[in-house]
């Protein structure tokens, strides 16, 4: 895991209470109701963040079976346990999924799903289409608010007493998930078409540690929570999906990924 940063930098807390105005924003929004008609549709894998469960996503899935897109969920009510024990469940889930649809696919993971998501690429490139990280502190999973920093210490603490489904303080120092670690430091294959989206009010975590180098990072004006019900995020994926299908067949290995451009929505958009 990067050192960096080494002291989170993070908006004030209670701009997560925008997550209300933002779900009120999506559902007057006319691109919640549209079925948009994907042509090919893609096989789509939802993880949701640290403390959240699939539930979270639940109108981010709604939105993409409305546009045709298969979806399939994480299985997870809560996201408290090992990371590797986590990504190892959804590795067996990825290749299944790829198997029984015969496609590759889109990874879409919210927070500490996302830096999740990135890990199953890495390990499993060829099962992976694209991959969309909303919020996610790959660079440094630690940079978060102090209030969620205590949080995942007493989890930590609980874990170390043995309760069953919950990481523990061997995960974040010792060998435990130190493949996790270095796959989020990991090159991704240049055929996959790699999203982070991040936000410099989040009221959670520290928008510069969603900044991976291998990524098109685009800034958007959201909660932390809300980036899951956010147009402008809905407007993003539904764009990135669609570049995904039209991609041409994968390059050669070994071929030079390009430089992903980094801006805002509003220049991603227009």
């Amino acid at each position: 895991m990067t050192a960096e940063p080494t002291r989170a930098r993070v908006a004030p807390l209670w701009r997560e209470l925008r997550y209300a105005g933002e779900l009120a924003r999506l559902l007057a929004d006319g691109r919640l109701r549209d079925r948009g008609g994907a042509r090919d549709p893609q096989p789509v894998l939802l993880i949701p963040g640290f403390m959240a469960g699939d539930a979270s996503l639940g109108v981010l899935r709604a939105w993409l079976e409305r546009r045709g897109h298969s979806v399939a969920t994480s299985g997870m009510r809560v996201n408290v346990d090992c990371t590797e024990r986590i990504v190892g469940r959804l590795q067996a889930q990825l290749r299944a999924l790829a198997a029984e649809t015969g496609r590759s696919v889109f990874l879409i993971g919210q927070s500490r799903g996302g830096a999740m998501a990135r890990c199953l690429a890495v390990r499993d490139p060829d099962a992976t289409a694209g991959l969309a990280m909303l919020g996610a502190p790959v660079r440094d999973p630690l940079a978060i608010s102090a209030p969620v920093r205590q949080a995942v210490r007493l989890m930590a603490r609980l874990g170390d007493l043995g309760l069953p489904g919950m990481f523990s303080s061997g995960c974040r120092d010792g060998d435990c998930c130190a493949g996790v670690w270095r796959d989020l430091e990991a090159p991704l294959a240049p055929h996959i078409r790699a999203l982070a989206v991040y936000s410099r009010s989040d009221g959670i975590v520290d928008w510069r540690a969603c900044m991976d180098p291998c990524a098109r990072a685009v800034e958007v004006d959201s909660s932390h929570c809300g980036m899951s019900v956010h147009p402008d995020v809905y407007e993003l994926l539904a764009r990135e999906l669609e570049r995904t299908q039209a991609a041409p067949s994968r390059p050669a290995a070994g071929a030079r990924r390009s430089q992903r451009p980094r801006g805002s929505a509003a220049e991603a958009l227009g």
